[in-house]
């Protein structure tokens, strides 16, 4: 059985867009059928302009599908992840989120296996406030939450977060890469519990 993930995304400087490419990574090594999209970009271009790391990715980025709430319809399984915004999702993914009110109403997202990771600027920065902000989402959905847990030693040498993997970078995008082994281990155990509940 092969469980279709989709991997949703929002990145300005790159380090979500890293965190989302290793749990692809994983998920096809593990077989899933993956499609890896971003959410739309809704700053104006002069903010993006001013910031030259911000500027660098969205160029780097333009060929990675645009999300649409047809992506979330068609899988089986659900990985976000965001930077965080004073503790909150960053508005371009909640643009996403908030459009998919008529699949919400139609019970097109109960039972889907979902997660979510996110990265601040500091270690203390609401990634955690973030992820469980999304979360709330989800139980909306009826969606099934998978968090890592700490189900894996390796959750509590990048930081101890059983919620999602977080990452702590500066604002040129760079970070601990030791944290996308946390990626890897949260992107498997999604995809595990997303093939028991379509057993």
């Amino acid at each position: 059985m092969t469980i279709k993930l989709a991997i949703v995304y929002y990145s300005s400087t790159g380090t979500n867009y890293a965190m989302a490419r290793a749990a692809e990574r994983e998920a096809q090594h593990r077989g899933a059928e993956v499609r890896f999209v971003r959410a739309a970009e809704l700053a104006p271009q002069e903010a993006i302009d001013a910031n030259p790391a911000w500027k660098a990715h969205v160029e780097a980025t333009r060929d990675v599908p645009v999300a649409t709430p047809g992506d979330l319809e068609w899988a089986d399984a659900i990985l976000f992840s965001t930077p965080t915004r004073y503790g909150n999702v960053a508005a371009q993914l909640k643009q996403l989120i908030d459009s998919t009110g008529g699949l919400w109403a139609e019970g097109k997202l109960i039972d889907k296996a979902v997660s979510a990771m996110s990265s601040a600027s500091n270690p203390h920065g609401g990634q955690e406030a973030t992820i469980l902000a999304l979360y709330t989402t989800m139980y909306h959905w009826g969606a099934i939450v998978v968090a890592p847990g700490y189900t894996d030693p390796v959750l509590f040498e990048t930081g101890g977060n059983p919620y999602g993997a977080s990452a702590t970078a500066d604002m040129q995008g760079n970070f601990d890469e030791k944290v996308l082994d946390a990626v890897k281990v949260q992107t498997k155990r999604l995809l595990d519990v997303a093939a028991k509940l379509q057993r």
